[in-house]
């Protein structure tokens, strides 16, 4: 079934997209194809580590969220402005489609489900009511 709205949690590793409505949801998985890990100096800690950017990688997030009507960009760090970079360069009409950018640290798929509900809950409430 085809959902209206969706959340994707992403980090330069994976994303995963939920998509609901109120009584269900769905979602699936994209890793990032690269599997070598690359190591930079990170303040306050030894040393960290993460997937360079990876146009290929936007890019397969962004086939997954084109039938969506709304969706919301989560994550715990760059990777979400980095999605919203790509979109807003590479598909405009999607970039159009999303309403918020959150941090959120590591959900589960059904954490994330419940935060996008009420995400979306209580953006729907704000908007201005006709009629």
């Amino acid at each position: 079934m085809t959902h209206y709205h969706a959340a994707v949690w992403i980090d330069h590793h994976e994303a995963h997209i939920v998509s609901f409505n109120p009584d269900e949801a769905s979602s699936e998985t994209v890793q990032h194809s690269h599997s070598v890990k690359h190591h930079r100096h990170v303040a306050g800690s030894e040393r960290g580590w993460r997937s360079p950017e990876d146009p290929a990688y936007y890019e397969q997030v962004a086939d997954k969220l084109g039938e969506f009507g709304e969706i919301l960009i989560v994550g715990p760090a760059n990777a979400k402005f980095a999605l919203l970079k790509h979109l807003q360069a590479k598909h405009p009409k999607l970039a159009e489609k999303v309403v918020g950018i959150e941090t959120v640290d590591h959900p589960t798929d059904g954490q994330l489900a419940n935060y996008a509900r009420a995400y979306f809950h209580k953006k729907d409430r704000m908007l201005p009511q006709i009629g």
